[in-house]
């Protein structure tokens, strides 16, 4: 394996992380009081989502706001969390999946939202549930290059539209229970934003410095989770075991090439379930105690899931804690990054 794998970054820091939580709460028995004739005709027990999955409720937005007006509220509290001004920002890049067209980019309108100025760059970032950590990744790059000197990541996820069309195609009366499998990961997501600024280490010494990390990726893998606004398609068997192939060879590669992530204060992985969760804690060895879950209540949000995650745990973290933020996304594509709080 040759160098591009690993990295480290030399003077960039997160100076803060937040995130918006989706107000209307839908609880997975409600999903299966909607799929009650499906679940009856095809003879499937209810309680899968919180047996199985582990998702007990996820939540939608209130009519009338959009995933990209979440995207702006959660970009406006990271930048006065971090006490730096709209002008002052050198690149938006926004993660999220959830997209409304193919063109302009979702983050046109989150730049525009937040008054940001013409001279900071704006595109998104499109790599599933690993797009955020990606683009933590980039303008960690540009900031140590000295291209920019703050940079601000968001994403804002809608589960709603696309769970709602899920559930009136499982409720035919044509479904089965290939389709049902199949379509079981979509009834799983959630709605939500985050928001993170990134900016140079050496001018904000309590910032919490991003010191690198690894990415591998599997793309022999690329149709084994396959998503559109018609619904989320997934080998859940198979996505899930070379999801768990690529993370340990990520994790081994890394610690050949110098990190020693064995003994991290806390592990901020991407929400996605029971199975996927005690998969990673027991491949490669993490301290359970010091994975914080956030799938339960949220569901998976997507690229949001780990930075709202990594938002809830930011009270409790001390200075000098070591942090490893783990992602994976349909690709298959992996990457830890490793912060020093």
């Amino acid at each position: 394996m040759n160098g591009n794998a690993t990295f480290r970054h030399s003077n960039s820091a997160l100076l803060a992380i937040t995130s918006v939580q989706a107000p209307v709460v839908l609880s997975s028995a409600e999903f299966d009081e909607r799929l009650a004739p499906s679940l009856k005709r095809l003879r499937l027990s209810r309680k899968l989502l919180e047996r199985v999955a582990g998702v007990v409720e996820r939540r939608w937005w209130d009519a009338g706001t959009s995933f990209d007006d979440a995207a702006v509220e959660a970009g406006g509290k990271a930048l006065a969390e971090a006490g730096i001004e709209p002008g002052q920002v050198g690149l938006l890049i926004n993660t999220s999946v959830t997209r409304r067209n193919l063109e302009p980019s979702v983050a046109a309108k989150v730049h525009h939202g937040l008054g940001l100025p013409s001279s900071a760059m704006n595109f998104d970032v499109a790599n599933a549930c690993l797009g955020f950590v990606n683009g933590m990744t980039l303008a960690a790059n540009m900031i140590d290059a000295g291209q920019i000197k703050y940079a601000l990541i968001v994403a804002g996820e809608d589960a709603q539209p696309t769970q709602e069309t899920t559930i009136r195609r499982l409720n035919d009366k044509n479904s089965t229970r290939e389709d049902y499998l199949r379509e079981f990961a979509t009834l799983t997501l959630g709605s939500g934003a985050a928001a993170a600024v990134i900016g140079p280490a050496n001018e904000h010494p309590g910032a919490h410095r991003i010191l690198g990390g690894v990415s591998r990726a599997g793309t022999e893998h690329h149709e084994l989770c396959v998503g559109g606004p018609a619904g989320m398609f997934t080998d859940t068997k198979g996505l899930l075991d070379n999801g768990l192939k690529l993370v340990v060879n990520a994790w081994d590669e890394a610690h050949a090439a110098g990190w020693n992530w064995k003994s991290m204060d806390r592990y901020v992985t991407h929400q996605v379930s029971n199975s996927y969760t005690n998969a990673i804690i027991k491949a490669v060895g993490l301290v359970r105690e010091r994975v914080p879950i956030t799938f339960p209540k949220w569901g998976n949000v997507g690229p949001a899931s780990l930075p709202m995650t990594l938002s809830q745990e930011a009270a409790t973290l001390r200075p000098g804690d070591r942090v490893l933020c783990m992602g994976v996304g349909s690709g298959l594509n992996t990457a830890m990054m490793e912060l020093a709080w």
